[in-house]
């Protein structure tokens, strides 16, 4: 599995990614994740959609909770053409328990942990945490990657704006 150095810190330290480079352009790789009711869910299940996935450690933590609550007030505005995944190695028990406390309720919160599928494919695993690192990425209704966004320090939130800038460009 191809390791990646250099491209994001955790608290000003660098960290390997493990996975492929995703770029603008590259078809969106297909994944499985878990859903809050511990069902599979295949990204596919969402072609057809401009879908925003965003990456984050745990939503157990203050940036990732300002994160997901910001696209959830985002996703309110934008229609039913668009869907916004938050993935994180979270228990599906512990992210459903946290969409209850924090109101989210236009985020779909899918679970990495059973085989970091996702983190692999889109090369936001964290090698020796097993956490992903923060991204995000927009996917258009054909399934092709059109916006990306690698967060350098994980610590930092990502630019919303160039986010939903890019979702508005394909709706």
């Amino acid at each position: 599995m191809e390791e990646r150095t250099g491209s994001v810190t955790l608290k000003g330290n660098p960290v390997t990614l493990l996975g492929k480079e995703l770029n603008v352009g590259d078809p969106a790789p297909d994944f499985e994740a878990v859903a809050n009711d511990l069902s599979p869910v295949s990204f596919s299940d969402y072609r057809g959609r401009v879908c925003v996935v965003s990456a984050v450690p745990s939503l157990d933590t203050p940036v990732c909770d300002v994160e997901t609550r910001r696209f959830n007030t985002e996703a309110s505005g934008l229609g039913d053409d668009v869907v916004m995944l938050t993935l994180s190695m979270d228990l599906p028990f512990a992210q459903s328990r946290w969409c209850g406390a924090a109101g989210v309720d236009k985020v779909v919160t899918l679970s990495d942990h059973r085989t970091a599928g996702f983190g692999e494919a889109y090369g936001v695993l964290i090698k020796g945490l097993r956490l992903l690192a923060r991204a995000v990425f927009v996917v258009d209704q054909q399934g092709i990657v059109q916006h990306v966004q690698l967060v350098r320090e994980i610590g930092d939130e990502p630019d919303y704006e160039a986010v939903i800038g890019a979702v508005k460009k394909l709706l």
